[in-house]
């Protein structure tokens, strides 16, 4: 899978579309939303930009993870929650605006913060030979592949509404598939080390989920956010973008194994996410 067309050329395309995907789901409302009620965004920024990774950080080292689940749990934790975060809130019925605007602001900080927690992983897991991460080609990469297609998304939503809202939905399909077949292809292609370390990804994957779910429910509490904003702020720190960190480490880092991390992730999340939305009933 390294080097192979698909990682190199098809991948980046189809996260390049969803990312546009997303950006059609974006109006500047959401962008004003942190103008309106900054508190909750900041708050769930610092949950996903701070202590998410610290989280990720600290399991690596009380898991014993190997350095490629080490760096992989890190990268996962270095991409906040895409459109599957906002499916979830919705489902959950928490505060869809919350979680969107969330989206969008975390979405454009992170082309900026995602190759930092990146490089500070490989830093304190990697082993020498590995050190040949590029701060600049990642950021670069980053910005081509999520930055811009969201940009050029909302402005097309902002000019284009009807016909963006009819797209929306198929790239946000399309984000669901392509995360499943790119798991497919690890747990083929690393299926050897998915057989010797399973026990070790799947538990710290899902310790990482619940962990991060209960920090943003925490802050929101600590903040004395309404039930339904603490719900949401749960979703966003605990829900991950598996499919751009995959991408990440199979097309920018050339290494399917840290992959696998992203990959198990993308389906523990889930077992979180639905003791979310049965939590949030209690609240409707």
């Amino acid at each position: 899978m390294t080097e192979s067309y698909l990682t190199q050329y098809i991948a980046p395309l189809v996260l390049a579309f969803i990312m546009f995907g997303m950006g059609l789901s974006l109006t500047r409302n959401d962008f004003q939303q942190l103008w309106r009620a900054p508190l909750p965004i900041v708050v769930g920024l610092f949950g996903q930009m701070m202590l998410l990774p610290a989280l990720a950080y600290a399991l690596a080292i009380v898991f014993d993870l190997a350095p490629n689940l080490a760096i992989g749990i890190m990268i996962l934790a270095a991409c906040p929650g895409g459109t599957s975060s906002n499916i979830i809130s919705q489902l959950a019925r928490a505060n869809l605006a919350l979680s969107v605007s969330l989206t969008a602001i975390s979405s454009l900080i992170c082309v900026l913060t995602t190759p930092l927690i990146i490089q500070f992983a490989i830093m304190q897991f990697g082993q020498q030979e590995e050190q040949s991460f590029s701060l600049l080609t990642t950021t670069l990469g980053l910005i081509f592949i999520t930055l811009i297609p969201v940009i050029i998304g909302i402005i097309i939503r902002h000019y284009f509404a009807e016909k963006a809202l009819r797209c929306e939905p198929f790239f946000r399909h399309l984000a669901s598939a392509f995360l499943l077949l790119m798991i497919v292809a690890i747990v083929i292609q690393e299926r050897d080390t998915l057989t010797s370390s399973f026990a070790a990804v799947f538990s710290s994957a899902l310790t990482l989920n619940l962990l991060a779910i209960m920090t943003g429910i925490g802050l929101g509490l600590l903040f004395k956010f309404t039930p339904r904003d603490s719900i949401t702020l749960g979703i966003e720190v605990g829900v991950q973008n598996s499919a751009m960190a995959i991408l990440i480490a199979i097309t920018f880092l050339q290494r399917a194994d840290y992959a696998v991390a992203p990959g198990v992730y993308g389906v523990t999340m889930y077992i979180g996410a639905l003791l979310l939305v049965l939590l949030a009933k209690k609240y409707r």
